[in-house]
C-alpha cells in the first residue's frame, strides 16, 4: 500500500502525462513508464528505486522524444527472479524488453549501474543503439570508496530510514533536494519479497570494470555526464574512459553528486536534450 502511494506521488509531480504499463520481457514481467512521442529514449536507472528515479528528467525529454523508463528486472514493480544479475543477464533482459515493445533502435541513457547495463547492451547489440548517455556510470572504475560502500551495503542488507539518510550523503550533493517519496519507495521495495535479490545475488557483478580494450570498441557517439562531487564513482573514472572511447565527450556538473539529474536537473536536462538532438 505505502509502496504504491510513494510511487504514484512521484509520478504525479513529473510535470507531464506518464503512462504506466507492464510487458513480458522474455519471462520477466517488466513495469515501465512512458511519455512523449518520437525517437525512443530508454532511461536505465541505477541500483535503487527504479524508473521513478528519472522523475526530474522525464518531462523535459518527453518534449522531444518517446521516453521509456523501465523498472529494470530485480527492481521496482518488475519481477525479481533468482538470477546472476550480472551485465550479461541485464543486457539480455533489455534486449527482450525492447523486442517486446517493438523498438529496433533507440538512444540509451544509463545512470550508475544502468550505465554499465547500457555499455554491455551496446557491445552486444550495437545496431540497436543510436546515441549513448552515461551518467556517473558503473563499469568504468574500481570499487567505490570505503564509506560509500558501507552505506550501500547497510542500506541493501538492513534497509531503514537511518541507512537511507546515511547513504544519501554519498549519492547526492544536497540530499534535502531529493523528493522524500523516492527514498521511502526504495525502502519499501527492498523490504518486500525479492527486493534484495539484485544486490545479494549480483554481488556487484553488474558494475565490474570493463577493460579499456573493450571500451575502445564502442564507436557510438557518447556523452558522459558526471557530478563533479560524486563520492561513489569519482570523476576520474569518466576522464579515463573518455580518453579511450573513440567518440565520447565528458560534461562535469558543478555542485552535483552521483545523481546529477536530481542535484542539478536544469543543467542535466539541457545537456541531454541538446546532445540527443544534435545531428
Amino acid at each position: 500500500m505505502h509502496q504504491q502511494y510513494y510511487r504514484q506521488a512521484i509520478i504525479e509531480q513529473m510535470g507531464c502525462s506518464v503512462t504506466q504499463t507492464n510487458v513480458l520481457a522474455g519471462s520477466v514481467s517488466t513495469a515501465y513508464l512512458s511519455a512523449g512521442t518520437g525517437c525512443p529514449v530508454i532511461c536505465l536507472h541505477g541500483g535503487g528505486a527504479g524508473a521513478i528515479t528519472w522523475y526530474p528528467a522525464i518531462a523535459s525529454l518527453a518534449q522531444h522524444f518517446r521516453v521509456i523508463a523501465p523498472d529494470i528486472v530485480g527492481y521496482g514493480e518488475s519481477d525479481k527472479p533468482d538470477a546472476s544479475y550480472d551485465k550479461t543477464y541485464f543486457a539480455n533482459w533489455l534486449k527482450q524488453f525492447l523486442d517486446a515493445l517493438g523498438v529496433a533502435k533507440a538512444h540509451i541513457v544509463g545512470s550508475s549501474q544502468g550505465g554499465a547495463i547500457a555499455l554491455q547492451f551496446t557491445l552486444d547489440h550495437p545496431e540497436m543503439v543510436d546515441k549513448l548517455v552515461l551518467v556517473d556510470s558503473g563499469a568504468l572504475g574500481a570499487k567505490p570508496p570505503l564509506m560509500s560502500t558501507i552505506g550501500l551495503v547497510w542500506l541493501n542488507i538492513f534497509p531503514s530510514s537511518l541507512a537511507n539518510r546515511f547513504y544519501s550523503r554519498y549519492i547526492l550533493f544536497k540530499p534535502e533536494q531529493r523528493d522524500p517519496n523516492l527514498g521511502d519507495y526504495s525502502l519499501e521495495v527492498l523490504k518486500n519479497a525479492g527486493g534484495k535479490k539484485a544486490f545479494s545475488q549480483g554481488r556487484g557483478a553488474a558494475v565490474s570494470v570493463l577493460p579499456e580494450a573493450v571500451l575502445c570498441g564502442i564507436k557510438h557517439k557518447t556523452l558522459m555526464i558526471w557530478g563533479k562531487n560524486d563520492r561513489l564513482f569519482p570523476i576520474e573514472y569518466a576522464t579515463k574512459a573518455v580518453s579511450v572511447m573513440p567518440d565520447a565527450e565528458l560534461l562535469s556538473i558543478e555542485n552535483a553528486g552521483h545523481l546529477p539529474m536530481i542535484d542539478q536537473p536544469a543543467v542535466f536536462n539541457r545537456a541531454v536534450v541538446d546532445f540527443l538532438l544534435k545531428k
